[in-house]
């Protein structure tokens, strides 16, 4: 759950909130929090099945979690047959042949 923080954050964060809430109002403020937390996730799953329930049955085994646009350009990155189309008015460089050197413009330089 805390992937991104180490021990010494949270030992930070703890001495923060009771600095903020205080020794009686934290623990009552800490247990809002994770039924805060519990009712988002909850929530969350409830739109998820929702929206595969709207879908209909052909989009039933679809994996939400490939729709992540991290995995998307991963899965594109990985697989070697799947290349990406080139992109309107942009030109292609030409690839040189083995051992040979590109020409030079000195004109351009």
């Amino acid at each position: 759950m805390f992937h991104n923080l180490g021990w010494s954050e949270l030992v930070v964060l703890g001495v923060l909130g009771l600095l903020i809430f205080g020794p009686e109002r934290l623990p009552k403020v800490a247990s809002d929090a994770v039924r805060m937390l519990r009712e988002l996730r909850t929530m969350a799953r409830g739109a998820a099945a929702d929206l595969k329930a709207e879908l209909g049955p052909e989009m039933a085994d679809l994996d939400l979690a490939s729709l992540h646009p991290r995995r998307l350009v991963g899965s594109i990155l990985d697989d070697p047959e799947q290349v990406p189309a080139p992109l309107p008015g942009v030109v292609a460089t030409p690839t040189l042949p083995t051992g040979e050197t590109p020409p030079y413009d000195v004109d351009a330089t």
